[in-house]
């Protein structure tokens, strides 16, 4: 049995497209069953429709800032679609404890920098600021604490004379976009060690 894999998205879903068509590519432990998102005019949305995984939104701002009954709704779609793995693709919300707990050991997340430097917003800025000589991205098993899970991979970057922060961050997605399929597909078989690309 394929593991079923529900997809967490805010915008474009650039690594959603990468972990839905590397599940559709055949020999895969796992299948798509879900692409959400918490704003319905998430590009994403349409991507992941047009590759045939059902797809809802679970729009944030009507809950005015009560997260708890913002992750009640969402756990209401993953319950009809009874995911085994729940990846987080660019998904812009703070997740609380209340949501995470159940969900632990079953939920990844793809954070722009190599953790544990950077958690949060502005990794690529930060990085340069710091005068980091590399940066890169990093695949975790989600935890209540921010960014801050066991990790299951890591691809890295040479930050380049005279970079930006889009200029580094395009670099850095081209390998997020390895990555995270890569682990993905690990993790699916089993295989929870880590993966440096």
């Amino acid at each position: 049995m394929k593991k079923r894999v529900a997809i967490f998205i805010s915008g474009g879903g650039s690594n959603m497209v990468r972990l839905v068509e590397d599940m559709q590519s055949g020999d895969h432990p796992a299948e798509p069953v879900l692409v959400l998102a918490n704003d319905a005019e998430a590009g994403g949305l349409k991507k992941a429709a047009d590759m045939g995984v059902a797809t809802a939104v679970v729009d944030h701002r009507p809950f005015k800032g009560d997260r708890e009954a913002f992750q009640k709704a969402l756990q209401a779609e993953l319950d009809r679609v009874q995911p085994d793995i729940l990846c987080l693709a660019g998904f812009m919300r703070v997740l609380t404890e209340s949501f995470v707990a159940p969900w632990e050991g079953r939920m990844l997340n793809i954070h722009p920098s190599l953790l544990p430097k950077y958690k949060g917003l502005h990794t690529h800025a930060r990085a340069l600021e710091a005068g980091d000589a590399e940066h890169g991205c990093t695949v975790h098993l989600v935890t209540p604490a921010l960014d801050d899970g066991p990790m299951l991979g890591q691809a890295r970057v040479p930050v380049l004379d005279g970079d930006t922060p889009d200029a580094l961050a395009a670099r850095v997605l081209t390998q997020e976009h390895k990555l995270y399929p890569a682990v993905l597909r690990r993790f699916a078989a089993g295989d929870t060690s880590f993966l440096e690309l």
